[in-house]
């Protein structure tokens, strides 16, 4: 057999080892492996085919290489290990942004309600008639306490009580609230 013959033959085993190693976890052998077979092959041809058909064989490699990892990757997902480990297609109604739930838990923004069991800090209250599940700002909230929802994160209803609620200042003024407030503690010691 004709040593050109073999450095195809090598071309073609890295090309097979590289679409190997999308599919097969090796650890990276398989891709030094791929690597050792094509630069063997393309060293035999420069050696027993001159430059030309070692030049013609280096460019047939740099076009082939990618060209197999790119279908490699593209059948990769469609393996029983690439749907393993690729996460599925989120559906339309996953990614949307609003929910009527979510709607629904933004309009008690501002309300007053009644907590139902003992917030430490989550726990169930009661907003005209519903029960819903909550968190406190971290503050125990006894049963039957008033409470006010100050901001919805996400499905997370955040409370208060009612009576802190009433004592603070508006949301857009904070330079009129009181430090404790806003959850800042007063100074100890003086800057010096």
């Amino acid at each position: 057999m004709s040593p050109l013959v073999w450095s195809v033959l090598l071309l073609l085993c890295g090309l097979a080892l590289i679409c190997a190693e999308v599919f097969l976890p090796s650890g990276g052998l398989l891709g030094f492996l791929s690597v050792a077979s094509l630069l063997s092959g393309i060293g035999m041809a420069f050696y027993y085919g001159g430059i030309e058909v070692g030049l013609i064989l280096l460019i047939v490699t740099a076009i082939a290489v990618p060209g197999a990892l790119s279908l490699a990757f593209r059948y990769w997902p469609e393996t029983p290990m690439g749907r393993r480990l690729l996460l599925g297609v989120p559906k339309p109604d996953e990614v949307l942004p609003d929910s009527p739930q979510r709607q629904r838990l933004r309009q008690l923004v501002g309300q007053f309600g009644v907590a139902r069991t003992m917030m430490m800090p989550s726990g169930a209250i009661d907003i005209g008639g519903q029960t819903v599940d909550a968190l406190s700002e971290g503050i125990p909230i006894e049963p039957g306490q008033a409470i006010e929802v100050i901001e919805v994160r996400g499905t997370r209803v955040l409370v208060r009580p009612a009576d802190q609620a009433a004592r603070r200042a508006p949301a857009g003024d904070l330079l009129s609230q009181p430090l404790e407030s806003l959850g800042i503690e007063g100074f100890d010691e003086p800057l010096s």
